[in-house]
């Protein structure tokens, strides 16, 4: 059997080299980098509905503007006839004023309407002011974030063949059979087979080992097994 303080520092690297597969993987699949994509894309959208919004405000705005100038031009017209002498009818006279009074009257609700309008797009145009400034601010997070995660995994990737050379290097000198059992152990204890035994206690599951169990542990000439976890113990 080797000896088994190589069978922890083997456990040492490996447990390492999980950590670097696992890290090599979030940065392949982008965990960071989605979520600062996600969080542009929504300041995104935002600046578009409300730049969408201001749109609809300016048709809004030019189509009450249209219709207050032509309520303008009915209403000086009707007053040119009202004043102008051609009509001598009181009747009719009454009737065109009232006329003129109507047109006023829609003029001057179309123009409090306009009024609404341009307050709600000077307030959703600084909204969407703000907005494309966080968007800008949130682009510029993701380039560097990429950036960050491009560097990152070139140096894990490096990190990660060291790491791996030195484990051929390691297991080489390890018997076959505690070399095989540690294999086969590390799929079923979360990459952790190999555990040092501390003053009768199990490293991998914390566990203190009774004393006849302990006793049996020192003596034994085979590989030594923890009693509650199965992990390999190394004194």
């Amino acid at each position: 059997m080797g000896t088994p303080s190589g069978l922890l520092d083997l456990q040492a690297i490996d447990t390492a080299i999980d950590r670097l597969d696992a890290r090599k993987r979030a940065l392949e699949g982008e965990g960071e980098l989605a979520a600062a994509r996600g969080q542009a894309e929504l300041a995104e959208r935002e600046l578009g509905e409300l730049r969408l919004a201001i749109d609809t405000f300016d048709r809004d705005g030019a189509k009450l503007e249209h219709e207050i100038d032509s309520l303008t031009r009915k209403a000086a017209d009707e007053e040119s006839r009202l004043y102008g002498g051609a009509v001598a009818n009181a009747r009719e006279l009454g009737s065109i004023q009232h006329e003129v009074d109507n047109l006023k009257k829609r003029r001057s609700e179309r123009e409090d309407e306009l009024l609404v309008v341009l307050e709600r797009r000077e307030d959703v145009e600084r909204r969407a002011k703000e907005a494309e400034e966080r968007a800008t601010e949130l682009r510029s997070a993701v380039d560097h974030v990429a950036g960050n995660a491009t560097r990152e995994l070139e140096s894990v990737g490096a990190e990660l063949v060291t790491r791996r050379e030195e484990r051929a290097r390691l297991a080489s000198g390890i018997d076959p059979e505690l070399f095989e059992l540690y294999e086969d152990l590390r799929p079923q204890k979360k990459g952790v087979a190999a555990v040092a035994l501390i003053d009768g206690v199990c490293q991998g599951c914390h566990e203190k080992l009774s004393s006849v169990e302990l006793d049996r542990v020192k003596r034994t000439e085979g590989i030594a097994r923890c009693e509650y976890c199965r992990r390999i113990l190394v004194l």
